[in-house]
């Protein structure tokens, strides 16, 4: 039997990969869902208040921020995978694949939060104006469930490698 240069657990990689994967598709699904949903109304609010199309923009902005969420996760993920440097056991791929499906399920979540309101919102805006500080305050609770992934996701991927003193 040969010697190799691996040690650890041969199929950890696998669930790491599978974390940073599902750290940038599901925030990623957010990102588009929220996009879509608050860009419908935008486009129809458009159409009657012309004039608020910028400013009701902010959903939409909003929305395209939990992709980078995922995107900062699967890079932190990702770049610590490497086991011919480092053994990487069963503990870690599964630290990683934690940390991506809560940073990534918190995005989606967040995603289609603020694709609902901000739906609502910007065509409720164009009839009350007043609405638009309440709007965006819902927004901002709902950006923050995908701060909460991202910054659970950050703490569960550092226990990575803290499984074995090697």
């Amino acid at each position: 039997m040969a010697s190799t240069a691996f040690s650890g657990d041969e199929t950890a990689p696998f669930f790491g990969f599978l974390g940073a994967a599902a750290a940038l598709v599901f925030s990623c699904m957010g990102a588009a869902y929220g996009t879509a949903k608050s860009g419908v109304g935008v486009a129809s609010m458009g159409v009657m208040r012309p004039e608020l199309v910028m400013k009701s923009i902010v959903p939409v902005v909003m929305a395209g921020v939990l992709g980078i969420y995922g995107l900062i996760i699967a890079v932190i993920i990702s770049t610590g995978i490497n086991p011919k440097a480092k053994s990487y056991y069963l503990f870690d791929g599964y630290a990683h694949l934690s940390s991506g499906l809560a940073c990534g399920l918190a995005g989606l979540s967040a995603g289609m939060a603020i694709g609902i309101v901000g739906d609502a919102g910007v065509r409720a805006n164009a009839q009350q104006p007043k609405l638009f500080v309440g709007m965006i305050l819902i927004l901002i609770f709902a950006e923050a469930l995908a701060l909460y992934g991202l910054i659970v996701g950050i703490i569960l991927s550092s226990r990575a490698g803290q499984s074995r003193a090697d």
